[in-house]
């Protein structure tokens, strides 16, 4: 089996090292001959740098690099050009002079490796200079990974961020300037700033992180990973003891789900799949490798209602780009990769968001609950199964002491709804318990109640300020329980007080 290519960006030491590579050329060889400038967003750890090393070997006329490849026959000229290549995520910038001289840095070892003597030594007339000089060789292929890090890195500071913004928007403005001397541009990053910012002297850019023809020019279809992965495949589910196709399934479940186009053709996170196949073990790795702390933040700052984060509602704006001024929660989250397209309507020219599958879900409501009860993220996993295991073992004292525990660490002084605070973390504790046990379980908007649906069928209803009686009530004049009946499980029906910023007491009745 060859290699798994786990933490590889770079594409000759992956060819050389006999490592396992997803064929993209031909998606490559289309980018190539169908245009010249281009933007592409995706989410951390998607396959940017790869994409970038793969692009500077190409240009470079690396053929024999390519052998086994798709591109390898295709009908190619294999010229080789000047490459510019400028990797932002390699420098943590502390103010905007640190920035300029990293990029000066940059360019001045970019003209030693062509033999070329810059003498200006300010960065975007020395970015122009270079272009210049290297057009004398042929024309010159840009290409610029991570062209948001040093912005997205002080996104909380943003008169820092600002100031990165503007130095940015005067080196990315020498690319049209120059276009007379460039064959080829790619700029990569995850976040879409407008072109007011950012891109506001390259208007020549052509914006392909949603366009269809390349939906899955990063991440894995499921036919690559059966296919490229056909052997890890056989070697799991032989240690699971399991079928391939369930094997399969589970790991769609897992992993799959990304869309990044209105034809909503899915593709597997790549980094998850490698380290599934490494270690054999499902786990969150790719929201692991980086928790959304800032994110977070926001949700928290904006009282954002996350009833709305699983399948809301957006037009195309949404997608258009944000500004560091007016930072919004759903563009965010999709081109941070925790939302995804799910679904269009042409009719309304309408998306659906929603997570895309089960480890950004079940991660995402983790720490969401962490945030919101001030529970510590390594306990609420395993309170969150205490409250499983209390209701299949029908002891009920368990599972409302281990609720309790929940509120109990929220401060006495939050500065937002304090009732729809509580709703909030009883919305996420009752998700996050679905979510482990892979049942149905449903909070109602605007008030709380739920139903779990396990072992048994229980349902709830809390009332803040309220009386047990009148909760419990409640459940039997509305006939919540209606639906459920001939299901052939046990139901339970649950009526419950809130009082004192807590669970209070409790009423239980069997049907």
């Amino acid at each position: 089996m060859k290699r798994l290519p786990v933490g590889i960006q770079t594409f000759r030491k992956l060819i050389d090292g006999n490592y396992l590579y997803v064929d993209k050329t031909e998606h490559i060889h289309r980018l190539i001959v169908q245009g010249s400038v281009y933007f592409l967003s995706r989410p951390r750890r998607f396959g940017k740098s790869l994409l970038i090393s793969t692009l500077n070997e190409i240009f470079e006329g690396e053929k024999e690099l390519f052998k086994d490849l798709w591109i390898y026959k295709a009908d190619y000229a294999w010229e080789k050009y000047p490459v510019v290549r400028i990797d932002f995520s390699r420098k943590k910038a502390e103010n905007g002079k640190d920035l300029k001289g990293f990029i000066l840095h940059q360019l001045e070892n970019i003209a030693d490796k062509y033999g070329i003597s810059l003498k200006h030594d300010q960065y975007d007339e020395a970015f122009d200079e270079l272009l210049t000089k290297l057009s004398e060789i042929n024309k010159v292929v840009v290409l610029i990974d991570e062209y948001d890090k040093p912005i997205i890195d002080n996104i909380e500071s943003k008169e820092l961020a600002v100031e990165f913004r503007e130095i940015l928007k005067g080196f990315y403005t020498i690319i049209k300037a120059c276009d007379e001397y460039i064959r080829f541009v790619l700029l990569t990053g995850v976040s879409k700033f407008s072109r007011a910012g950012v891109f506001s002297g390259l208007n020549n850019l052509e914006d392909i992180s949603m366009d269809a023809r390349y939906s899955s020019l990063l991440g894995i279809t499921r036919e690559e990973m059966e296919v490229s992965f056909k052997e890890y495949i056989d070697q799991f589910a032989e240690s699971e003891g399991s079928s391939k196709s369930e094997l399969i399934e589970k790991i769609t479940y897992w992993y799959d789900g990304f869309c990044f186009s209105r034809s909503c053709e899915k593709v597997f996170n790549p980094f998850s799949v490698l380290l599934l196949f490494k270690k054999l073990s499902f786990g969150n790795y790719w929201f692991e490798s980086a928790t959304p702390s800032f994110l977070i933040k926001l949700i928290k700052g904006k009282g954002f209602d996350l009833n709305r984060l699983d399948r809301v509602k957006v037009g195309e704006s949404a997608f258009s780009s944000y500004e560091i001024e007016n930072l919004k929660v759903v563009p965010i989250l999709f081109q941070t990769g925790y939302l995804t397209i799910t679904g269009y309507d042409k009719e309304r020219m309408e998306y659906t968001l929603a997570y895309p599958n089960f480890e950004v879900k079940n991660s995402m409501t983790e720490c969401l609950t962490e945030a919101y009860s001030f529970v510590e993220r390594e306990l609420v996993h395993g309170y969150a199964w205490k409250l499983i295991d209390a209701l299949r073992e029908h002891d009920f004292d368990a599972f409302f002491d281990t609720l309790r525990v929940f509120f109990a660490e929220i401060p006495y002084d939050i500065h937002i709804d304090r009732e729809k605070y509580y709703q909030t973390v009883f919305y996420l504790i009752f998700l996050l318990i679905g979510l482990k046990v892979e049942a149905e379980v449903r909070t109602n908007k605007g008030r709380i109640d739920a139903v779990i649906i396990d072992k048994d069928v229980h349902i709830f209803e809390f009332k803040f300020d309220g009386d047990k009686d009148n909760a419990l009530k409640q459940i039997r004049d509305k006939k919540y329980f209606e639906k459920y009946q001939g299901v052939g499980k046990e139901i339970y029906l649950f009526g419950v007080e809130f009082t004192d910023r807590n669970i209070g007491d409790w009423v239980i009745e069997k049907l």
